[in-house]
């Protein structure tokens, strides 16, 4: 074979690399063809054949460099667009992106149960129910919540107390009927199953789930029995796992069974998969490529593996540890093969979850264990009086996450890197609750105080040792609401795992301060008043709305007064004046706020106490007219 040597004209020829669009390769292509082909071609007007050919490549050119820009966009946390890609981004760096959030709320259940009399008239508590958890109640607007733990009548405690009242007398003046209620948490979701039947082994094993508003796996288990275990990547096959404190579970630890009701224990899971949100928020669940031998439910640490007896003898005194790296396998879970998986899954939340008090009435699936040798018709008809209702409404559902949210969660999460030691790291914590325990909508953190001991007069001086995070969550109308005592009970939960040893974080409700705006402006008179004032309004609208607003954010006044003279056919801003709305009977929070004493400088500054503003009422509360010159 024979090869052609390349000239060394052809080498050095100047070849511009900074062109980017099709105006600049069209005129670099043009004066390219008059350096190097002057006798060649010489006829540049538009139309002709060669002109044709140059604008073609420009074309091309202009397409190429559009689409490698874009590829290297959404390649950057920052600049990405494409939800699926944040998607993955996001799992790249630790943080699982919510498609959809679960309201949360306490649910009172009731039922009835015969009298029964021995030397005075009492509640018969053989005919006492056991409704098990996931069970489900409806909402009249259709939405379904299950409840999280079990509702045993035939116990009462302090902590999870029955209330008895007579509900029916019969005809002689005496009990015969009692009303027992209870209270247990419930969220907005149905449970559901799907099955997989799985062949031979297959290398991570992917299955889909094609349902939308998916919250959480619940389960996942095969034919044989076994369980399957989420974690967050395939190579952790450690997990902590709480349970019950039983003579069998720590023969050492029963003693104390009474003050500490459940231990927490490492656990090895050679069976686990993870599961990723992909395009149309489909739920993917991946499986590992390896199995496990070792049997061991419990991992000592070894000092070996640590940075003792290493077997080449070089130190390792000076490299950074996580302390379960060396607990990881790399066979990345058992293969499920050869069986059937039975996936269990919540569905449901968003905004409509957050339904209205005294609405969750009707029944759904129960699970009801009695007690055995009862009469049939009366147990049946006890069964039938099981009813519940919410006296307070379910909040903390919401829409899922949006682009910016992924963006900015993801970043916040992966600087906390699974700790909670600043305060961001307990905001990110807080605002990264899984979705199914309730939603936070807004967290504010401070250090506690304490009066000092070291003075004779009373003085507050911080306390080392305790958090105050303020917290407020969304009603059904996407309205600023405290959290229910359910979902503040979870978060306590779940920043007790993440915390410092020395830190106590106290939950409140922050304060929610609404307010009225209104706006006087010039137009030009070549523009319509009206259009211009409804863009006024929709920037206002725009500007205040909650998703951008924080605990103790001021309002800036002047950045109003720019706004609104930003919007095209604005000749001046001649006045924006800003007014606290109050009063629950009008729908607005019970705070009464002196905006004039809290501005200074053109700035309304909140509360000492973390509070955050609120334009409750957006269609209601913005008004401006156009006056004239």
């Amino acid at each position: 074979m024979a090869y052609s040597k390349v000239s060394n004209k052809s080498q050095n020829k100047d070849v511009q690399y900074l062109n980017k669009d099709f105006n600049s390769f069209r005129e670099q292509l043009i004066t390219f063809a008059e350096t190097y082909f002057p006798n060649t071609f010489q006829d540049f007007s538009d139309g002709t054949p060669g002109m044709m050919f140059i604008e073609m490549a420009s074309y091309v050119g202009d397409i190429l460099s559009f689409y490698t820009d874009k590829q290297l966009q959404e390649s950057f946390l920052d600049l990405a667009q494409n939800k699926e890609n944040l998607y993955n981004l996001a799992y790249a760096m630790g943080y699982t992106p919510k498609t959809t959030a679960a309201s949360s709320v306490d649910l009172d259940i009731y039922q009835l149960v015969p009298s029964k009399f021995t030397t005075e008239y009492k509640p018969d508590y053989n005919y006492a129910l056991n409704i098990q958890p996931n069970s489900t109640f409806i909402s009249g607007e259709g939405v379904s919540f299950y409840t999280v733990d079990q509702v045993n009548f035939n116990t009462s405690g302090s902590l999870n107390p029955t209330t008895v009242n007579v509900y029916q007398y019969d005809d002689n003046n005496n009990p015969e009927y009692y009303l027992l209620s209870k209270k247990v948490k419930s969220i907005s979701a149905e449970v559901k199953e799907k099955r997989f039947d799985i062949g031979g082994p297959t290398q991570f094993l992917t299955l889909d789930l094609f349902d939308r508003n998916i919250i959480s796996i619940e389960s996942i288990t095969d034919s044989d029995g076994n369980i399957y275990t989420e974690v967050p990547y395939l190579a952790q096959d450690i997990i902590f796992d709480e349970v019950e404190n039983i003579g069998s579970n720590d023969p050492a630890l029963f003693g104390f069974n009474q003050q500490t009701p459940y231990l927490l224990k490492v656990k090895k899971v050679p069976r686990r998969f993870v599961s990723r949100v992909r395009g149309l928020n489909h739920l993917e669940i991946q499986f590992g490529a390896g199995s496990s031998d070792n049997s061991d439910n419990e991992i000592l640490p070894n000092p070996d593996n640590i940075g003792l007896g290493i077997k080449d003898g070089r130190s390792k005194l000076n490299v950074a540890y996580d302390p379960s790296n060396f607990l990881f396998s790399k066979a990345y879970g058992q293969i499920p093969s050869n069986t059937t998986l039975v996936v269990k899954y919540l569905q449901g939340g968003g905004l409509r979850s957050n339904v209205s008090a005294n609405t969750i009435t009707q029944r759904g699936n129960i699970n009801i264990i009695t007690k055995p040798n009862l009469n049939s018709n009366l147990i049946n008809y006890i069964k039938s009086t099981v009813t519940s209702n919410n006296p307070s409404p379910a909040v903390g559902g919401g829409s899922g996450d949006s682009i910016e949210d992924i963006r900015l969660n993801t970043i916040a999460n992966f600087s906390s890197q699974h700790r909670t030691v600043t305060k961001e790291d307990y905001l990110v914590r807080t605002l990264s609750m899984p979705s199914r325990f309730g939603r936070v909508a807004k967290a504010y953190i401070t250090q506690d105080d304490q009066i000092s001991p070291l003075t004779s007069e009373p003085n507050r001086v911080p306390n080392p040792l305790a958090l105050n995070l303020y917290v407020l969550g969304y009603d059904n109308n996407k309205k600023l609401t405290n959290l229910n005592e359910a979902t503040k009970s979870n978060l306590q939960n779940y920043l007790e795992q993440h915390r410092t040893l020395t830190d106590a974080v106290n939950i409140k409700n922050a304060f929610t301060i609404n307010f009225s705006i209104q706006f006087e402006i010039i137009a030009f008179k070549s523009y319509s008043n009206q259009e211009v004032l409804l863009n006024c309004i929709t920037e206002l609208k725009d500007y205040f709305s909650i998703d951008k607003w924080q605990i103790n954010q001021p309002i800036i006044i002047s950045e109003i007064y720019n706004l609104i003279g930003g919007v095209d056919g604005v000749q001046s801003v001649e006045d924006v004046q800003l007014e606290n709305k109050f009063g629950t009977a009008d729908g607005y929070s019970q705070y009464k706020y002196d905006f004039n004493q809290a501005t200074r400088k053109g700035v309304i500054y909140p509360s000492l106490d973390p509070s955050v503003f609120e334009l409750r009422y957006p269609n209601e509360d913005i008004k401006g007219r156009v006056v004239p010159l």
